[in-house]
């Protein structure tokens, strides 16, 4: 299935560029930079929050319309006011705030005060937001400029791909001929082809980490309960994690410092409490291996990988040896695959229709079924929206009648992570490893080729954090992305560890197709 014209709320900006933009490479190199950079940038004066978003915006219309990238489906026509406002401030206090011109890419499923929010679906096209989510507005607050909305899979209902009736097909930048899986594919292609400093994308079995592998981006599924889903349009409530895709582990870092914590409208988030330390950046150690114990968990490795990722996966394992790690290979999990089993609820009918009522009489559809029966969807989600029809609009039960819910109650979910706690502590590890993919992103079209997605057997089941890192890549120059899931809240130590990792193999490159722009 290839890029379609679809509907593009894509806004042109025609700008005049001066001497003081900042992509002067004797000056600041846009391209890779990190948020330290650019904060170096902006106390040398070598460039302003102004023309830093100049470059960025000149960068999205000169690489990404369609037919070249399609990750890209709104530049936020404020973005340079507040750059402006934000450059102002700064004279005046001398002072930068934690996330001070920081330009995010954010997925369309989150609400953005002015903006519309459509998750995909040109029934929401209309759907402008009158109060950011809980993550934005904590961004905005910490400084943070949202640049510009992404595409993702209609609804999020696709791991593999990202294809919208408001937009088409995203491409993946090291290799247009490939996905960038999904559904959070639009901000992982747009951070990775660096559009933006970083990005927000929503995970609800893969979303966050699988982009983040096939993209060569750090992608972090968070605790479920660390930080709030208030103001993300919903797959499954009761999965649902949002958080940072970025190009370094210190950089998703300082978005999880500010994102984390109670949120008394997401009550999942009261788990939260006592639990969040001081910061997190302090976790971040070059010499974090050394001494940690690290499983690797086979039974999942070893399920049919391709043997190229089997090969970068062995080296990933010897290079954290390298580092330091003791590596314990393999660990067992007992009854791990009669445990995976009857984890998954179908909530979309109940999540969805809770949603567009909140909307009250500004949705411009009601329920599940105007969805279906207004027609404007891609056709490859049509099946998925009559599966969830068949569902119940109710609060669910699993297959063996037990109550579906969050990960503190629900009891399947319970059994399937004191399971793996307790492999761990037998075992003595601090971490679980794993290819966040055992294949390389599937060709555009290519059904077939859409396997090996190991994202979605333990965290979003089990509600524990995953991190993914770019372990290489393989032929076609397509990256492939090392997963370590760690304990509930342990997220200081998931940071040390894939910090480290990062830092001793450094693995991240930019994508050849969509080099720096040269004045």
């Amino acid at each position: 299935m290839h890029a379609t014209s679809g509907f593009i709320f894509l806004l042109s900006f025609s700008i005049a560029f001066t001497m003081n933009s900042c992509n002067s490479p004797d000056k600041f190199e846009l391209q890779e930079a990190s948020f330290a950079d650019i904060h170096q940038a902006l106390n040398s004066g070598a460039c302003t929050c102004e023309s830093l978003v100049k470059d960025y915006i000149k960068r999205i219309e000169t690489y990404d319309q369609p037919s070249k990238l399609n990750a890209i489906t709104l530049i936020n026509p404020e973005a340079l006011d507040r750059a402006i406002e934000l450059d102002k401030e700064y004279k005046e206090t001398g002072k930068l705030m934690p996330l001070h011109c920081i330009p995010l890419i954010v997925k369309d499923n989150y609400d953005v005060a002015g903006l519309p929010t459509t998750a995909g679906s040109l029934t929401l096209k209309d759907n402008i937001s009158i109060k950011d989510a809980w993550q934005v507005r904590k961004l905005k607050e910490a400084g943070a400029i949202v640049l510009a909305r992404s595409n993702m899979a209609e609804w999020a209902f696709s791991p593999k791909v990202t294809i919208s009736s408001t937009a088409g097909e995203t491409l993946n930048p090291y290799n247009p001929e490939h996905v960038p899986a999904g559904s959070s594919g639009g901000t992982a292609a747009a951070v990775a082809a660096n559009f933006g400093a970083a990005g927000l994308g929503s995970d609800t079995g893969n979303s966050i980490r699988g982009p983040s592998s096939h993209n060569a981006l750090v992608g972090f599924r968070s605790t479920l309960g660390l930080t709030s889903r208030n103001g993300i349009i919903p797959l499954y409530n009761r999965n649902d994690v949002g958080g940072p895709m970025a190009r370094t582990v210190e950089d998703a870092v300082r978005i999880l410092e500010v994102i984390a914590g109670y949120d008394p409208d997401d009550p999942v988030t009261k788990y939260s409490k006592g639990k969040v330390p001081e910061n997190y950046m302090q976790y971040l150690d070059k010499d974090g291996l050394k001494g940690t114990r690290i499983g690797v968990l086979r039974l999942l490795s070893e399920v049919d990988p391709d043997p190229e990722i089997h090969t970068l996966f062995e080296q990933a394992i010897e290079d954290l040896q390298i580092a330091g790690a003791v590596i314990i290979d393999p660990i067992d999990i007992p009854d791990f695959d009669s445990l995976k089993q009857n984890q998954w609820c179908p909530m979309f009918r109940h999540d969805i229709n809770e949603y567009l009522a909140s909307l009250g009489e500004a949705a411009s559809v009601k329920n599940l079924e105007e969805i279906l029966s207004s027609g404007q969807y891609a056709g490859y989600i049509k099946e998925r929206l009559e599966y969830f029809l068949r569902a119940s609009d109710t609060l669910q039960l699993h297959e063996d009648g037990s109550p579906c819910s969050d990960p503190y109650t629900d009891t399947n979910r319970i059994a399937f992570r004191d399971a793996i706690i307790a492999s761990m502590a037998t075992y003595d590890v601090d971490a679980l490893i794993y290819p966040s993919w055992n294949n390389p992103p599937a060709k555009v079209g290519d059904i077939e080729g859409y396997k090996g997605d190991n994202s979605q057997v333990i965290a979003p089941h089990t509600g524990q954090p995953a991190f993914t890192v770019p372990m290489g890549y393989t032929t076609g120059n397509l990256p492939a992305g090392l997963q370590f899931t760690g304990r509930m809240f342990d997220e200081p130590t998931l940071i040390r560890i894939a910090y480290a990792y990062e830092q001793a193999t450094m693995h991240r490159k930019s994508p050849e197709l969509f080099p720096a722009l040269v004045e």
